[in-house]
């Protein structure tokens, strides 16, 4: 029954050979318990010892459940690892706080599965009698192959005490890398001084980059969304018209926000030898570059913002819980808008945007969602959402509503300083998507469904329209967009050319060479 159970949790949580490896590495514990002892103390011991080695690979194995079950991950993956070296026993309460009913659920069952195991390991205080010599041999021969098994170092890596062991390592590495680029940023910098980048216009240039988070464009009115969370951009669409491109098929490459940033501003190649970035880039061809920032986020400073001229980190609590609300960038934005020091500018704002807790993404007591049963409440319970997932919905809903607000106010800070004889330009756009009960009971990154990935992405450049530049607007709306390309529109937008430059991944370009990307979710089209 224990090999049994042990097997069911590893098929559950592993998959191919790893199975019967870390079953081999198992089964010396069984044979223990099938070998007689007749002291009291000795069979307390071995039932101890042998209920916490099984129990090693159950929670292993749970863990590995886990992760593949939410996120479609392994443990080891990126994915997992960016993420934890990126947090802190903080913010892991507060991840806890907000899926704790998975916690609890997985909690039960290892408590179950724990009591199980202590039980049965119980029950060989019972087999007194001694083996036969056949027996005897068997399990010599099993023996003699599991240590064998343990000699091997593909085989012993997986044994779960080992396997992370070795994980924690990985994560504190990571962390030290990140708090060590000083020396990577000189680099990235030599780069684009060697690719010897200039602007390809006279005239004074202001260029600014909205990048949220976690904003699915589902969930947004300005996409056809059944509750209005966007008022705001609603009227500044009212008044630019066709100079203000809203892309309806806009997508990240990755449901999580370290790799989706590094894409971003690498060009989609950040592993490339001769990788540049946008923000060196842009510094090497004579812009001033500001990075303001609501995260209090170690990796995004020492990877991206410390690249800046001016880094500005307004937040300065991490952790989910951080209630530094996104309105807080806004003086640092007209501060840098109104700088008179250098006639190009390139300001980079990175919000919070709807990043969980939803319910911290908005002032305290406005959720006009949670008033009334609409629509969207009625489609959800419909369609079998739970009442939590539904309430969740109505406070990311809340939060975008919010969110709007301050994007708003934003365009209108960068549309105050455009003048006739200046270029000006504004883009927003979410590192990646969040998934809100869209498809089943789930809420939170989401890197197994499409909304994980649908991102909103927004376009503005003053006098846009002027010489038929409408009628390409229009047809720039309709085209796919995928984020990790996002740079090559920013660079034409801050009109940067360089030794090397590639073309055809520009939205605004013409041609534009679309390419769909390889996601780990089901997409039956990136066209709606």
């Amino acid at each position: 029954m224990l090999g049994c159970t042990t097997l069911f949790l590893l098929v559950l949580g592993h998959e191919g050979r790893r199975v019967a490896q870390l079953f081999v590495l198992m089964v010396p514990a069984l044979v223990w318990l099938s070998w007689p002892v007749r002291s009291t103390a000795w069979l307390q011991a071995r039932r101890i010892l042998v209920w916490a080695w099984i129990i090693l690979f159950v929670v292993d194995a749970g863990v590995r459940i886990y992760l593949m079950d939410a996120y479609g991950a392994a443990p080891d993956s990126a994915l997992v690892l960016g993420a934890m070296a990126n947090t802190n026993w903080r913010e892991g309460s507060e991840y806890l706080s907000m899926h704790w009913r998975s916690a609890a659920l997985f909690g039960a069952g290892f408590a179950a599965v724990a009591a199980s195991v202590w039980y049965l390991t119980g029950r060989s205080a019972r087999q007194l009698s001694a083996p036969g010599r056949g027996s005897q041999a068997l399990c010599l021969i099993i023996v003699l192959f599991c240590l064998l098994a343990y000699t091997s170092k593909p085989w012993r890596r997986l044994y779960p005490a080992v396997f992370w062991v070795q994980w924690s390592q990985s994560v504190q590495m990571l962390q030290h890398s990140w708090l060590n680029q000083q020396q990577e940023r000189e680099q990235v910098l030599a780069r684009a001084t060697a690719a010897k980048p200039v602007v390809g216009r006279k005239e004074p240039s202001t260029v600014v980059l909205l990048l949220t988070e976690s904003i699915n464009r589902d969930n947004l009115s300005l996409y056809g969304y059944g509750r209005m969370t966007n008022p705001g951009l609603r009227v500044h669409q009212q008044q630019l018209g066709e100079q203000l491109t809203v892309l309806r098929n806009a997508w990240s490459v990755d449901a999580s926000t370290l790799p989706a940033v590094r894409n971003l501003f690498s060009f989609g190649a950040p592993d490339a030898v001769d990788s540049q970035h946008l923000v060196s880039l842009a510094r090497a061809a004579g812009y001033k570059v500001w990075w303001i920032s609501n995260h209090d986020d170690v990796a995004i400073e020492q990877q991206h913002a410390r690249l800046a001229d001016v880094t500005q980190m307004v937040n300065k609590t991490p952790g989910r819980s951080t209630a530094s609300l996104d309105e807080e960038m806004l003086d640092e934005l007209h501060t840098a808008l109104s700088d008179a020091s250098s006639e190009r500018k390139f300001v980079i704002v990175h919000m919070l945007g709807a990043h969980p807790h939803y319910r911290l993404r908005f002032p305290k007591g406005q959720n006009p969602f949670d008033d009334d049963v609409d629509a969207v409440d009625v489609q959800m319970e419909k369609n079998g959402r739970a009442a939590w997932v539904r309430h969740l919905r109505e406070e990311y809903d809340s939060a975008l509503l919010y969110h709007d607000s301050v994007v708003s106010k934003m365009l209108q800070l960068t549309r105050d300083v455009a003048k006739p004889q200046n270029h000006v330009a504004w883009m927003y756009l979410s590192d990646h998507g969040q998934e809100v009960g869209h498809v089943g009971n789930h809420v939170g990154h989401s890197p197994g469904t499409a909304g994980g990935y649908r991102i909103p992405a927004i376009v503005w450049q003053a006098n846009a329209s002027v010489g038929g530049a409408g009628e390409v607007a229009k047809e720039m709306a309709r085209r796919p967009f995928r984020s990790d390309w996002a740079a090559w529109t920013l660079a034409d937008l801050l009109a940067l050319k360089w030794q090397g430059q590639a073309a055809g991944r520009n939205v605004l370009a013409h041609p534009y060479y679309w390419e769909a990307p390889r996601l780990p979710a089901a997409v039956s089209s990136f066209m709606d």
